[in-house]
């Protein structure tokens, strides 16, 4: 998952008094792999393009986003972007995803209410806060004894990093999840591609690389990295149990706006030498839930990316906006189309 960012650049002048307006640079398209597709988010705009499994069409689902995380200039706020990013994933990436099930489920005839989706997907919340909260705390303590120092939080951050890498690990070796992590790394060489000026176009993107500065998975070493510098803080206060946990869950926004600016950072300076070193194991990790996709995969991202940078475009013509920048959007032909235009917010 490429995370998405926009940014503003102000303009100063040294001949002139008169103050310039900020020029907007280009948005930064993020994007997931979802089940046998792809979700690719714009500005304003998302598109979601599925392969069918029974018939190899694509289908895409493509929406407007007019939700309040997505508009309103609070939720661009330096750390306050870090929570938006985790209401991002719990709104769009979720909706996304259960699209997907829906559609390849479908197409072979089954159907999967709402009701067991959102027990999935609780049942899930619930595992993951045991294996990567509940596990590590418990495995720290039996290992240091005392759970009100830095050699605790250190311990523990490092069972959580082997926990969440072992995870990860086991899960690649399952036929299904691979194809996840094929397309996830059709998204990323589609999104490289595009921020490299290159045709998007399957031959020009197979040659882009799985890796990507502001890749989910970076951003998920980073957060464990920030976890033991704010766990350390609390460790200071020499907490019992009860408050060791509540500590672990109640500084989940702090822990993710930090990492969140942390990886920013480093996506926007990955030219500079130390930036580079710092961002090696950032992109290493990715190569836990990245594999090489076909080209039938890439032409799925490739579609996600069309459909969403066509409502990106349509938007700024009715607001007499210029086009926006690079080769245009062009679909495969063969392939059948089905837009839903359904918006999330």
């Amino acid at each position: 998952m490429a995370l998405p960012e926009e940014i503003e650049t102000p303009v100063s002048s040294k001949e002139t008094e008169v103050r310039q307006p900020a020029v907007k640079e280009p948005f930064f398209y993020g994007g997931q792999a979802v089940i046998e597709g792809v979700m690719m988010r714009g500005k304003r705009h998302y598109a979601v393009a599925v392969r069918l499994p029974t018939t190899k069409q694509i289908v895409v689902d493509r929406g407007e986003l007019k939700a309040a995380i997505y508009v309103k200039p609070v939720w661009k706020l330096p750390f306050v972007r870090g929570l938006a990013l985790i209401g991002e994933q719990l709104h769009l990436g979720m909706k996304s995803l259960m699209w997907s099930a829906n559609m390849n489920a479908g197409s072979q005839g089954v159907q999967i209410g709402k009701k067991e989706i959102r027990s999935s997907v609780a049942v899930a919340g619930v595992f993951a806060l045991l294996l990567f909260i509940g596990l590590p705390l418990l495995l720290a303590g039996i290992a240091v004894h005392r759970s009100n120092n830095f050699t605790f939080v250190l311990v523990e951050g490092i069972i959580r990093v082997g926990l969440v890498l072992g995870y990860l690990s086991v899960i690649a070796l399952l036929p299904d999840v691979r194809r996840v992590f094929q397309y996830h790394g059709a998204e990323h060489k589609t999104i490289n591609a595009y921020e490299s000026g290159w045709p998007l176009e399957v031959s020009s993107v197979r040659r882009a690389s799985l890796l990507h500065p502001r890749c989910g998975t970076g951003f998920l070493l980073v957060v464990l990295v920030v976890s033991v510098i704010v766990f350390s803080v609390v460790a200071l206060f020499h907490p019992n149990w009860f408050w060791l946990i509540t500590s672990r869950v109640l500084a989940i926004p702090l822990i993710a706006g930090a990492g969140f600016e942390l990886i920013r950072f480093m996506a926007r300076n990955r030219t500079n030498p130390v930036v580079k070193v710092a961002l090696l194991p950032v992109l290493g990790t990715q190569k836990f839930t990245t594999r090489e996709p076909t080209d039938d995969m890439l032409e799925v991202a490739i579609t996600a990316f069309n459909s969403a940078r066509e409502g990106e475009e349509e938007n700024n013509s009715q607001g007499g906006q210029a086009p926006l920048a690079g080769n245009p959007p062009s679909k495969f032909d063969g392939v059948g189309y089905t837009d839903r235009g359904r918006s999330p917010g």
